[in-house]
């Protein structure tokens, strides 16, 4: 008989695509919210924030239902003492006794490839044809001549006519010289053709839309402190991760405050209680003091100077990390809504 837990997974899974173990602990981390997740991401390894990162950037919107069904299988797991990042090797076994290996197989089946899958429906000439001349011209300059005369033989005599102009001399002669000579082409190569098409040019070309991952990494990497943002960039720099300059668009931490021009700062300070703003000056450096002091009222700024003059005892550093990230936060939410710009965003538009 299966178990109500087993029944349960079924059913969620049932509704919804499989989710590696790193995309759940995301999924988990960006529901719970920025204070209990800011919590946690302190106590994670280099390697494991690497995880989760990289997870959180596959994500796609996750329904209500699923998300409960998630944190349902974590509560379980956490009570048998089972890490979310630890092997899949226990999610398989569950998987295997629960659904049959077609449902299995569904189940597994990312976005990615089901994408793949509808583009193996669509014919491959008529895309080719649209695609622009110099990227199929690089693209059939690569290839055997007679493969770049099977290509251009099955396309519209325009699309053709302007990859050919776009081809090494040497190579157009070629190329053209095989089309006149191309009678009945068998149906295998033609197969042949378009599915190396599909994997080698029709897929580097087709648009990918990764704002909303890019943006849940930035939402993670915003949680943790200004040392610890700049080393996991750092190492996603050196891992060769893509995307990075969209995701450094969305980041901004307290530190940053002074490359704000003054109209931001003014803004990001208007309506800011000032015993905000003294906790998160608290042991600040007096070159980012003076930037955020000269961002607000005279009357203010009086007040606040006068409170960080005195003794602060019993303050925690966690405290005064929590207003600096509200302040941050506060920030973002504002360039989100257009009334200022992040200091990233400006330099990328410079250059």
């Amino acid at each position: 008989m299966m178990s109500s837990r087993v029944a349960a997974e079924k059913g969620a899974a049932e509704q919804a695509p499989a989710l590696t173990k790193p995309q759940k602990a995301a999924a988990i981390l960006v529901a719970m919210g920025k204070p209990s997740a800011s919590k946690l991401l302190k106590f994670f390894k280099q390697e494991e924030l690497k995880a989760l990162i990289e997870a959180a950037r596959m994500l796609s919107t996750i329904p209500q239902n699923q998300l409960e069904a998630i944190v349902a299988e974590f509560e379980a797991e956490f009570t048998e003492g089972v890490g979310l990042l630890d092997s899949g090797d226990t999610m398989d076994t569950l998987l295997s006794e629960a659904l049959s290996p077609e449902e299995v197989n569904a189940l597994m089946a990312s976005p990615e490839s089901k994408q793949e899958e509808t583009a193996k429906d669509q014919p491959v000439w008529p895309q080719v044809a649209k695609l622009p001349p110099e990227r199929l011209s690089e693209f059939l300059n690569r290839e055997h001549p007679q493969t770049a005369a099977l290509i251009l033989s099955n396309l519209p005599s325009q699309a053709a006519a302007e990859a050919l102009l776009k081809l090494d001399k040497e190579l157009r002669t070629d190329v053209i010289r095989r089309m006149m000579g191309i009678t009945a082409i068998p149906e295998a190569a033609v197969h042949i053709a378009e599915t190396q098409i599909r994997a080698r040019l029709l897929a580097d070309n087709a648009p990918k839309d990764n704002a909303a991952g890019q943006q849940r990494v930035a939402n993670v990497l915003n949680e943790l402190d200004k040392s610890r943002l700049d080393e996991v960039m750092q190492d996603l720099e050196s891992s060769g991760a893509a995307g990075l300059d969209a995701v450094r668009a969305r980041l901004f931490s307290f530190e940053d405050i002074g490359m704000l021009d003054q109209k931001a700062r003014v803004k990001l300070f208007d309506g800011l209680s000032t015993e905000l703003v003294t906790l998160a000056l608290r042991n600040a450096t007096a070159t980012l003091a003076e930037a955020v002091l000269s961002s607000v009222s005279a009357r203010s700024r009086r007040m606040i100077e006068s409170e960080l003059g005195m003794q602060a005892d019993g303050i925690a550093a966690v405290d005064i990390l929590r207003a600096r990230r509200t302040i941050a936060s506060t920030a973002i939410r504002l360039a989100g809504e257009g009334a200022l710009q992040l200091p990233s965003t400006r330099q990328d538009e410079a250059a």
